[in-house]
């Protein structure tokens, strides 16, 4: 026994009474509203109103977490429609599997929604989320630490993280420490996070370009995590489908930065430009 490792947690769920309280959702939870204060905070410094952080919240969190399970669902299939699968499986969310670029991408039509309502511009609302985002992400992933999951190759290094027999690979059952890949990508996103608050303030960043540098910093990390898992996943040419959405995001958002760069510089700060003044 490696006296260094990071222990297994002892359970993902605990019981108020008749009711679970689930470790994976209670990091989701805690993670949103994490990003919710630290969005309303940012508002406010802007001299904005805070409250349609909330208010822009209720129609982005919901469908960012529908958005997110029909990623994972259209993305492995085979874990819930192959034969001897139980599609109903696919509903149980606290078992894991949320896919971030779902969530992303369906939770922005929420956003969408919501800054609709509140006559709020979306770009503006994704630059003041950014760093609230991935730092949201950053507390979700401890969720799959306590289902030991999506965790990485056998690994001998103080930090390896211990996983019980029952969720250890076909190949390696005998093997208890793997790379702990969860706290790799918190770390990592906990450095994106403070890495996009300083450069929001340095570099005025604004029009979709805070959030297209959050882009950048996440799928940055998220490439060669990704490579390092040993779960099951589809794959395309040899690399696993996250990785190849993960590059063809980072080129996207770095083009994006690019061409705009110049625009962005130039233009001179509005004093309706921000998500805040907007309201």
């Amino acid at each position: 026994m490696n006296l260094a490792a990071l222990p297994s947690p002892a359970t993902s769920v605990w019981y108020l009474g008749p009711v679970p309280l689930r470790a994976y959702a209670l990091c989701i939870i805690a993670g949103i509203i994490v990003a919710v204060l630290l969005t309303r905070r940012r508002v406010r410094a802007a001299g904005g109103d805070p409250d349609v952080v909330a208010d822009i919240a209720t129609w982005a969190v919901p469908f960012g977490i529908l958005g997110g399970r029909l990623y994972h669902v259209a993305t492995s299939p085979e874990l819930y429609f192959a034969p001897g699968r139980e599609p109903i499986r696919a509903l149980y969310l606290w078992e894991g599997g949320l896919g971030i670029w779902g969530a992303v991408a369906l939770g922005a039509v929420g956003a969408w929604i919501g800054c609709r309502r509140r006559g709020v511009r979306l770009v503006d609302f994704a630059d003041a989320v950014a760093p609230g985002l991935v730092l949201a992400q950053a507390i979700g992933r401890w969720g799959n630490y306590f289902n030991q999951e999506l965790y990485g190759g056998p690994t001998t290094l103080p930090w390896a993280l211990e996983i019980d027999p029952a969720h250890r690979p076909a190949a390696t059952p005998d093997i208890g420490l793997y790379h702990p890949t969860f706290l790799y990508e918190s770390l990592w996103n906990l450095g994106a996070a403070l890495v996009l608050l300083w450069a929001g303030k340095r570099f005025a960043l604004r029009n979709g370009r805070l959030f297209a540098l959050y882009v950048v910093l996440y799928t940055a990390g998220r490439g060669w995590i990704e490579m390092m898992r040993v779960d099951r996943a589809n794959e395309i040419l040899g690399l696993r489908l996250n990785v190849w959405t993960s590059v063809i995001l980072l080129v996207a958002a770095l083009a994006f930065l690019l061409v705009t760069r110049r625009r962005d510089q130039g233009e001179p700060a509005a004093p309706n430009s921000s998500t805040a003044a907007r309201t």
